[in-house]
């Protein structure tokens, strides 16, 4: 059979189109003025016919330097009549404006089409025009109306309904023998259970001249796209970590079992979204302090606490089974997680069930399809894991034995006949339970018409099992975090390595390309955290605690003679911590004899100090004060971490003699000992350095590996794009359709104090509080004078504002927020608590989930009431119910 392949593209010299998908090779095409393409390709196809996927590429001397965007294959059925010719016209497809319809929380959920119409029937003389269209329910299909009575002559009520099969693009192939032409025709939205035309595309009839098809031949119109005049889908979600879930059958923690009752509780009350945080494995030590979701051990294994426990058997020893069914009341009953004793009867539970039902298990062809599809990382996961705790550290640094990852040892560790096994296979059983009991709820969602969106973490731990098997990919010299914003004014020091992007490059990206392929097994959605550091992130040296002394990486630093051109002259003093009599007192109060005797030392210039040799950094310093945390001991410890980074410049990490400006110094006692003039010089480099100098550099980082990365799956991507952000993130994510996230009191524009809500992008999550923030009614209490700007000027209310905020002020920032112009509004619950006075938690305090200025949080939000008692709460339901329907956020088509 003859395929022949016709495309428009207007090349560059030395660019070559090509086919990619049909064969092993691309194939070439060929042109005679580089604008028209065309290939006739032989292919084999048997009686029955075939359905081929394909897509076009641009190649240059035998490398691919683009491709068209493929998320959806070009796809087509191929009958088996072997005289058969098939004429293919195609357009080069782009990244769709629409691109969020074209995801996967589209096309499997939200707008999904379960019920597939048939490929259309081919004819001997036959025309097949195809056309995307997303944004259409399953109530409803694209039909085609035209100028003759194969096309229902314009009557929209005989239009010819089109199938869905390889939604969201629809197909019809008519038959060319009883067309005339000039073919004339329009796309209509049709209802198929009333059997009539909804409305019309708006736009200009389509046109087809004379083909002039000969008997075995079929012309394939591609890449079409249709709209309509329809209210834009907007939707509403819920935005809660999995261990804050609680149910009557929790155990101490929300589990995977957990989020199917959450998913009911999303459906009435007609909530399209659940967002969750990290469910990664974070166990180091066992301890409270692992509660923390972004330091993962592992970039694929699940927490093991997530596991409904109910769903991995019955235990029959009864007085076992009855000992733990008493545990659950007790963890169940406390009003915050008790991290430590969940995981610790938890994993007394894995135990002995493991021990009963562990053989039968992985003896199972399931579980044999999950080892295989997941071996690469679940051997190392488990051995580590076992590792950790024999050896009583997740630094495997410290380790005895395979401190050094080695592949042939993990190997032999993880045969059945090793004394290791047992141990290991352990962690192969809590794994597989976890990823059926995830697939099980993102079914459940999916068939509900709900989406599960996760959470990737820009970091990951410095012990972990990727830092273990795979230290090239990392910086582990060096510490991510963020420069100072609105939640913590000396920066965020998360611990994590960070990336050596240079290295990833060499072999594509190919760990994060697997990290988001995971993911899409689970969830139609997910959140990139802190997606400024796909384009540069914050290095802190590893010496500094606080994140003040950090620089962006990459960057381009500057030289003396930089940094001279704009008025200031260098001094050596500007690299170490401007410490002088006069503000010492203000820094420590009555410590500051103490501090001059213990730490300081005086220099040669009167009144300056300079530190002492054994407290020049902030580690040292964090040492000496270790385990001291009476109130005058972390005073006079802040105070230490304030002179030391108290610098007008940090030198780069690579490059000698080239510097960086300290961020935020401004403040800083040492810009405020140079006079005016170079207070002025110092300025007009610093705006230079952060706000104009990188904007292309960084956008150029960021193209390289965000393309494809978003586009390896069709998962929904949603970008963190908090602090302090460079002009070119807004331009990379509208060109990649990522959505921004948007919060009034965080507004993107630095002239607003609070954002409007109504000049947010369509293309955005809107929220009032994220985890990392207090909750609406915390936040009300937090400022007044802020508080009563707000209830002033963005609630329009004359007058003093209350003190707190009241049901009836939450519910319309609810409201407000509802309104809004983002795609989605996902809140927390609870912010959708707070509309009731009955149903929210009486103390305010108890609703935060994490503060980031304190890097010991402990992780242990709960709600405060059982998913059974929220599924009854009708009155709020109903309230939620109307709020969604009234603000449009209960799409009908």
């Amino acid at each position: 059979m003859t395929v022949s392949f016709n495309i428009e593209y207007r090349t560059s010299w030395g660019e070559e189109v090509r086919i990619a998908g049909l064969l092993p090779e691309s194939i070439p095409m060929h042109t005679t003025d580089g604008i028209y393409w065309t290939a006739d390709v032989e292919l084999e196809v048997p009686k029955e016919g075939m359905t081929i996927n394909y897509s076009y590429q641009i190649e240059q001397n035998q490398i691919i330097i683009r491709k068209e965007w493929d998320s959806f294959p070009r796809r087509l059925f191929l009958s088996g009549n072997s005289k058969k010719k098939y004429q293919i016209k195609d357009c080069w497809k782009n990244i769709p404006e629409q691109l969020y319809y074209y995801s996967s929380a589209f096309t499997e959920a939200l707008l999904a089409h379960p019920d597939r119409a048939e490929i259309p029937p081919c004819h001997r003389k036959g025309l097949v025009i195809k056309a995307y269209a997303p944004r259409i329910n399953k109530d409803y299909c694209l039909a085609i109306c035209g100028n003759q009575k194969a096309l229902g002559n314009w009557d929209p009520d005989k239009a010819i309904p089109m199938s869905d099969a390889n939604f969201p693009e629809w197909q019809i192939e008519l038959d060319a023998s009883k067309l005339k032409f000039p073919l004339e025709y329009k796309f209509i939205l049709y209802h198929k259970e009333e059997k009539k035309a909804d409305c019309w595309e708006n736009n200009p009839n389509r046109y087809l001249a004379d083909p002039e098809l000969k008997t075995n031949e079929t012309l394939v119109i591609s890449d079409r796209y249709a709209y309509f005049d329809i209210p834009v889908w907007k939707g509403a979600g819920i935005a809660i970590p999995v261990f804050s879930l609680k149910s009557e059958n929790s155990f101490g923690v929300g589990d995977f079992g957990d989020l199917k009752r959450m998913i009911d509780w999303a459906v009435s009350t007609q909530q399209k979204v659940i967002q969750i945080l990290p469910i990664n494995d974070t166990t180091m030590t066992h301890a409270w302090t692992d509660s923390y979701p972004y330091n993962s051990i592992s970039i694929y294994a699940f927490h093991p606490m997530y596991a409904d426990i109910k769903q991995m058997g019955t235990l029959k020893d009864k007085s076992a089974a009855a000992k733990f069914n008493k545990k659950q009341k007790e963890l169940n009953g406390l009003p915050a997680m008790d991290y430590e004793a969940v995981n610790q009867t938890k994993w007394e539970y894995f135990r002995l069930i493991f021990k009963q039902e562990g053989e039968k298990v992985l003896a199972s062809g399931e579980f044999g399809e999950f080892f295989n599809a997941n071996k690469e990382w679940l051997q190392p996961y488990a051995v580590f894991s076992y590792l950790r705790d024999a050896f009583q550290t997740p630094n495997f640094r410290e380790w005895p034995r395979h401190s050094v990852y080695n592949a042939q040892d993990i190997e032999k560790m993880c045969r059945p006949e090793s004394v290791d096994y047992p141990h290991i296979a352990l962690y192969y059983y809590i794994q597989f339970h976890l990823h059926l009991q995830l697939v099980a709820a993102t079914k459940y969602a999916r068939e509900h018409g709900v989406v599960l969106k996760g959470d990737i973490p820009i970091g990951i731990s410095r012990n972990s099992v990727e830092a273990w098997t795979e230290p090239y990919y990392f910086n582990l010299n060096g510490q991510a975090g963020a420069p100072p914003d609105d939640f913590s004014v000396n920066g965020q020091n998360w611990g994590f390595p960070t990336y050596n992007w240079d290295v990833m490059e060499k072999d594509g990206y190919r760990w994060w390309m697997k990290r988001f392929q995971k993911m899409s097994e689970y969830f139609d959605a997910y959140r990139i955290d802190h997606i400024l550091g796909f384009f540069r992130i914050w290095e802190i040296p590893m010496h500094a605690v606080h994140g003040l002394l950090g620089q962006f990486i990459p960057s381009i630093p500057m030289s003396r003679e930089e940094i001279e051109s704009y008025g200031l002259p260098f001094r050596e003093e500007y690299l170490i911590p401007y410490i002088h009599e006069s503000f010492l007192g203000q820094v420590f109060g009555p410590h500051t004899d103490y501090v001059k005797q213990t730490f300081l030392l005086p220099a040669e210039t009167p009144g300056v100090y300079h530190m002492k040799p054994e407290f020049t950094t902030q580690r040292e310093v964090e040492s000496f004060f270790a385990g001291k945390n009476d109130e005058n001991s972390l005073w006079i410890r802040d105070g230490l971490y304030t002179l030391i980074s108290d610098v007008l410049f940090v030198p780069d990490t690579k490059e000698k003699d080239k510097y960086h400006p300290r961020i935020g110094i401004q403040r800083d006692f040492i810009f405020r000992s140079l006079n005016e003039q170079e207070q002025n010089a110092f300025n007009r480099l610093y705006d230079q350095y952060y706000y104009h100098r990188h904007n292309e550099f960084w956008r150029q980082q960021a193209m390289k590996k965000l393309p494809q990365l978003t586009q390896s799956t069709r998962m929904l991507v949603c970008g963190e794009d908090l602090g302090m952000i460079p002009d070119c993130v807004s331009s990379v994510m509208n060109d990649l359709r990522i959505l921004s996230l948007e919060i009034q009191r965080m507004p993107k524009n630095p002239m607003h104090e609070f954002g409007y809500l109504n000049e947010y992008p369509y293309r955005s999550v809107c929220t009032i509080s994220t985890h990392d923030m207090s909750t609406l009614r915390g936040w009300w209490e937090e400022d007044y004078l802020q508080t009563q700007r707000y209830y002033n000027t963005m609630l329009g209310h004359y007058g003093t504002a209350p003190t707190v905020a009241t049901p009836e002020l939450c519910e319309e920032v609810v409201r407000n927020h509802l309104k809004s112009n983002s795609i989605l509004c996902i809140l927390s619950l609870q912010d959708w608590l707070s509309i009731d006075g009955k149903w929210r938690n009486p103390n305010v305090q108890e609703e935060r989930i994490n503060v980031p200025s304190n890097p010991r949080n402990y992780w242990r939000y709960r709600m405060h009431l059982t998913l059974e008692q929220l599924m009854k709460a009708e009155e709020l339901n109903d309230k939620i119910r109307e709020l969604i329907k009234y603000t449009g956020r209960a799409p009908k088509k």
